[in-house]
């Protein structure tokens, strides 16, 4: 009875929620929880139960999961809006099951899953399938350190889920050996993009196993790349699916012995659509199927939306705060641009959840990627963009290039009236629904 009461509650609330027009993606299943706070537990759940977590990355592999599966027939629940805690996880689950039956009207339940609370998201023997892309330094505030993070995903894994792991990554390669389900490992192979020596400085640099300095034959970005221990047998070993020939001229790669199409000519492209493919093989579907909704089109992603403004084109890139290699490989994507571009940064808070204005992880980000001829002009947003200036200025990036926008309303004016190529904006999450919202309001 309290499950069917919980179910309802959270039905109406985010019914009430969509008729004036808020999200209503967190609050109604926060509300259910009062009602009963086991309700999850007594949920009938389909078969087929993915999840994906990790630093970044995890939110564009389910946005391309999400759509192959529906390509194929398949009727896919999945937190589109990007909400991705305990009581955001609630509300969908809880608006997709009976209020009598309790069974989810699903073929395939697939979740983002907040890295830091994974542990508190379903109950044991729910997930079939868990994915992680990887762990770096990312929201210290909250999440500490990837050693702490680690800590937290290793104790949250069911032993009966079939691990998927990016072995490109020596944190999570440890997981492979105390994993007692099926693991399945991908990567990424050596690329004419790859580094022999990174500019900054990377998270993982030692061995798990031994403690030795692993040693690296290139870098991708960050601490991902090809390694091995000089000393004990720790390593990438062999690759269930491993992205080779990866061309970002051509927005393509190889996986599987077939060609992959990019929906961007960006390195992180190749990670989310490899561990894309990987699961939906792991679930069963056919490999041509997934090649050919993959290979069809472009993907309609949150992390990477296209505008027009006065006959050029906006592209939005979504580059989290406290995050580096998040910011890195934005700005790797500019840096491989062909034509001049304007860009536009900046954020108006460092963190959504805390009050903490730490911007050291500033200075963890290579920013003298922009120190470059493809960037006409930047345009700095937001409450610290003269914290982001002053970091610009110490990479060496010619101030006549740097503009700061002090009132974001005026923003599409100036970048109008001071630029003309094609624009680039690498922004947080609170400044791209602002942005977008003056584009469409340009648009009429």
């Amino acid at each position: 009875m309290r499950t069917s009461m919980a179910i309802m509650i959270c039905k109406s609330i985010t019914f009430i929620c969509h008729v004036f027009k808020k999200r209503g993606t967190v609050f109604p299943g926060k509300m259910a929880r009062k009602v009963y706070r086991d309700t999850l537990k007594h949920i009938s759940y389909p078969d087929k139960v993915i999840a994906v977590t990790g630093s970044s990355g995890k939110g564009s592999t389910v946005s391309l999961i999400a759509r192959v599966l529906e390509k194929n027939g398949e009727k896919v629940v999945w937190n589109e809006s990007g909400s991705n805690v305990r009581t955001a996880i609630e509300t969908l689950v809880l608006n997709s099951s009976g209020i009598f039956s309790h069974k989810m009207n699903a073929d395939v339940l697939l979740l983002e899953v907040d890295e830091r609370y994974l542990d508190d998201i379903l109950e044991d023997g729910v997930i079939t399938h868990l994915a992680i892309t990887n762990i770096t330094r990312d929201q210290p505030s909250r999440n500490i350190s990837p050693d702490f993070i680690f800590e937290k995903i290793k104790n949250s894994i069911d032993p009966k889920s079939t691990l998927i792991l990016n072995v490109d990554d020596p944190f999570l390669n440890r997981l492979k050996y105390s994993h007692e389900g099926k693991v399945v490992a991908y990567g990424i192979d050596k690329t004419k993009y790859d580094v022999t020596k990174p500019n900054y400085a990377v998270d993982a640099a030692y061995c798990p196993s031994c403690s030795s300095k692993l040693k690296y034959t290139s870098y991708h970005y960050g601490h991902l790349g090809l390694y091995k221990c000089p000393v004990c047998s720790f390593g990438r070993g062999t690759l269930d699916y491993e992205a080779r020939n990866v061309d970002l001229e051509t927005f393509s790669f190889e996986l599987d012995g077939s060609k992959v199409k990019l929906d961007k000519g960006a390195f992180f492209a190749v990670y989310y659509t490899t561990l894309a493919y990987a699961i939906l093989r792991e679930i069963g579907l056919d490999k041509e199927e997934i090649l050919k909704a993959i290979n069809e089109g472009s993907m309609s992603s949150k992390r990477g939306k296209v505008y027009e403004f006065e006959g050029r084109k906006i592209e939005m890139l979504e580059s989290k705060n406290e995050n580096n290699l998040s910011y890195i490989q934005s700005l790797n994507y500019i840096h491989l641009q062909k034509e001049p571009k304007t860009v536009v940064m900046g954020f108006e808070n460092v963190s959504r959840r805390y009050r903490y204005n730490d911007l050291s992880w500033l200075w963890d980000i290579d920013f003298e990627l922009l120190n470059s001829d493809v960037v006409e002009k930047i345009f700095l947003i937001g409450r610290f963009k003269y914290d982001v200036a002053v970091r610009l200025h110490y990479a060496g990036i010619d101030e006549a290039k740097i503009h700061l926008v002090e009132d974001i309303t005026n923003l599409l004016d100036e970048v109008s009236e001071k630029s003309k190529s094609d624009i680039i904006t690498m922004v947080c999450f609170d400044m791209t629904g602002v942005i977008t919202d003056m584009l469409k309001e340009r648009q009429g």
